[in-house]
């Protein structure tokens, strides 16, 4: 298991655990990042990390990427 920050760009992972408070793990659920879920890094830049998640891309900090384990 490693932070989806750590995640090569281009393969695809499955996030294995969310951490952070109540309201972060809320924040990312609604999102599309749900454990079992499949997640894809695209690319990362200046500190954000935009994935592709249930068929849509999304922009998350870094700091976030680093609370969802894959």
């Amino acid at each position: 298991m490693m932070p989806l920050a750590l995640a090569g760009i281009g393969e695809e992972n499955t996030v294995k655990k969310i951490g952070g408070s109540r309201e972060v793990k809320k924040h990312l659920e609604y999102l599309g990042f749900v454990v079992g879920g499949n997640v894809t890094v695209i690319t990362s830049l200046g500190g954000n990390v935009i994935v592709n998640v249930k068929e849509a891309r999304v922009a998350i900090s870094e700091e976030m990427a680093r609370k969802i384990m894959v």
